[in-house]
């Protein structure tokens, strides 16, 4: 609900504070008093597009401040929540705009920018006119006023859920058929590939195994000579031999040297271990070194073979075994892709046909709130004086979409037989006013917590028809907040707060103010819109008649 809006240097009001009331509050004035500006700078507050020059004459800046009361379940809190900024149960807007044009906004003393303002004015102001363009007017919208009478958002849910399923299915059967596509283009090369592959089945680390295998075979020769000199200098006729005879004539000797012998045998036993295990290394390195010549031919046949492979498909020669997997898992994929895409295929129709179900029983709860709503504004236009004319709920099939495969328009026929149209194309202003207004009580109903602002919707009705309108006005209001522009005392009389805007002239400046009319002003002032300028005692008593019918 709108608490209060405090208005400062914009165009001819120079400093206004309004404290607004649940229920019906009525703004009368004469017409260029300044009605038109109050809402101008409502807009701007709420970060509507309007008027390019706000700022009043001679002042540095303009500036409005709106105060919200926010229940706990209202939807401004997910706007402010995902925009960053702090919530809680009291909203102020705040927005400034210098005479040069600039403008800066404030959300609950935090910045904010002009869009998150428009946001917020979607959950917190709704705005009536005859060119409202934003709501009832605009057939862009009326799909989704038609759910919410009907109360079908959790139908129109699982469509938009199908809508995305099935639009997952397509793209991933896409997807695999353009890969089914591009494996085909290579088949020839991948069977080719894989066959050398499989023929030469390399290995991982096959290539550093078979250069040093090699390396080791082109030298050996030579080696094996060296070690086998060194096999035979060790031997029994080298130096075993000779540190064994040593040994034994030390073992003879020791038993007259008193103990001087046994430290040089004792070393002599050692060093004999130690050959012992030289001479195994070696035999062992003699076994290695001995190799058939056409060893050394298959090695480097099979390492050149691994590289020019390697170089052929631009890969190291250890990245050829995991190269070879990669071209089998796209041969397998070519084999299996025709039962894939038989499966994907099988998933799309699947995925489509939920679509079309879950479309077609919000498309048939449509047309059945199509229905209902048509007869609840049926029964508004009667107390209207309207009750010659046909309000029409049409549903015609379109392109299905994410909100279903129906295209909604709310259209009127002013007179049985004559032509039926949109609502702003067919209907006159006073007309227009009144289906608007019919159409709002029928979708507002049983709601809460709204402010809605009407815009002289009474205009171009009088007499019993305005009274009717004024009726419809407050039925709105209860539980809520309406604010109405009205220039109808039958609309003024039946409102629960009363506001007169007003010009005033003061040292050659010309201001508009907003006053808060008690009883009496209200007698006076109801007056002045049956009489005119002139009030008459007449005046009086049919404004009192009016206020307390």
């Amino acid at each position: 609900m709108l608490r209060a809006l405090d208005i400062s240097d914009m165009l001819i009001i120079d400093r206004l504070e309004l404290a607004f009331q649940p229920g019906l509050n009525v703004l009368t004035g004469e017409t260029g008093a300044g009605k038109s500006i109050l809402l101008d700078s409502l807009g701007f507050v709420l970060g509507w597009r309007g008027r390019a020059e706000l700022v009043r004459q001679g002042a540095e800046q303009g500036e409005v401040t709106a105060c919200f009361d926010l229940p706990a379940d209202h939807p401004a809190h997910a706007v402010l929540d995902e925009a960053g900024l702090p919530g809680g149960d009291e909203l102020i807007l705040r927005r400034v705009n210098t005479a040069d044009g600039r403008k800066t906004a404030w959300v609950n003393d935090r910045r904010c920018s002009g869009e998150t303002l428009r946001a917020l004015s979607d959950t917190l102001i709704e705005l009536h006119g005859q060119h409202d363009d934003r709501g009832l007017l605009n057939p862009r919208g009326h799909r989704t006023i038609l759910d919410e009478f009907g109360g079908l958002d959790g139908k129109r849910a699982k469509v938009r859920t199908a809508w995305r399923a099935a639009g997952q299915a397509r793209k991933a059967l896409a997807d695999a058929e353009a890969q089914m596509q591009a494996i085909r283009d290579e088949e020839e090369f991948l069977r080719h590939a894989v066959a050398e592959l499989n023929t030469l089945d390399p290995q991982t680390g096959e290539d550093a195994a078979l250069d040093a295998s090699r390396r080791l075979m082109q030298g050996a020769e030579r080696i094996r000579d060296d070690v086998q000199r060194a096999h035979q200098a060790l031997g029994h006729d080298g130096a075993e031999g000779a540190v064994s005879d040593a040994m034994r004539w030390l073992d003879g000797a020791a038993e007259k040297a008193e103990g001087q012998l046994d430290a040089p045998l004792a070393a002599l036993a050692r060093c004999m271990v130690e050959m012992d295990e030289a001479m195994d290394g070696i035999v062992a390195a003699l076994e290695t070194l001995s190799f058939n010549p056409s060893d050394l031919e298959d090695t480097e046949e099979r390492l050149f073979a691994i590289r020019a492979m390697a170089r052929k498909h631009d890969v190291i020669p250890d990245e050829l075994a995991a190269f070879g997997e990669t071209l089998r898992a796209k041969l397998n994929a070519l084999d299996a892709g025709a039962a894939d895409l038989g499966r994907l295929t099988s998933e799309v129709a699947a995925a489509e046909a939920a679509y079309r179900a879950a479309a077609d029983t919000l498309s048939m709860a449509r047309k059945n709130s199509a229905k209902k709503l048509d007869k609840a504004v049926m029964g508004e236009l009667a107390p209207l004086k309207m009750e010659r004319a046909v309000f029409t709920t049409q549903i015609e099939a379109e392109e299905p979409g994410p909100d279903g495969i129906d295209n909604v328009a709310f259209t009127v026929a002013t007179n049985p037989g004559a032509p039926s149209g949109a609502l702003n194309k067919i209907a006159s202003g006073g007309e227009l006013s009144r289906f608007l207004l019919a159409l709002k009580v029928c979708l507002t109903g049983g709601r809460t917590g709204l402010t809605m602002i009407f815009d002289e919707i009474d205009r171009g009705v009088g007499g019993a028809t305005a009274d009717a309108v004024g009726r419809r006005l407050a039925t709105l209001a209860h539980g809520g907040q309406v604010l109405v522009v009205t220039h109808s005392p039958q609309v003024a009389a039946l409102g629960a707060h009363h506001w007169r805007v007003q010009k005033q002239v003061s040292k050659g400046m010309t201001t508009s103010q907003v006053v808060a009319l008690d009883a009496t002003d209200r007698v006076d002032e109801i007056a002045r819109m049956l009489a005119g300028d002139t009030i008459t005692d007449e005046a009086r008593g049919a404004a009192r008649a009016l206020l307390n019918s």
